[in-house]
């Protein structure tokens, strides 16, 4: 009898351990308890950093809000 190779997984979706054969590595699979789909993998997805913006979209955005903050104080109570 041959003996099958697991590794542990989170799911994304309900958080339980999925105890996944290593030949579904790198392939879509579904999660027994709450039926959500994961892509199998041996290491948690390294968390995406959000790009960081860049200095001339900072200043039009301070602009923005200036010329916001001028028109409110222009407008009649």
């Amino acid at each position: 009898m041959a003996e099958c190779t697991y590794f542990v997984q989170e799911c994304p979706t309900c958080g339980r351990s999925l105890h996944i054969r290593v030949e579904h590595l790198g392939k879509q699979v579904i999660c027994q308890h709450c039926r959500g789909a994961l892509l199998a993998r041996d290491r948690p997805a390294a968390p995406e950093e959000p790009p960081a913006p860049s200095p001339l979209s900072l200043i039009d955005r301070a602009e923005e809000l200036l010329d916001l903050a001028q028109q409110r104080r222009n407008l009649p109570r």
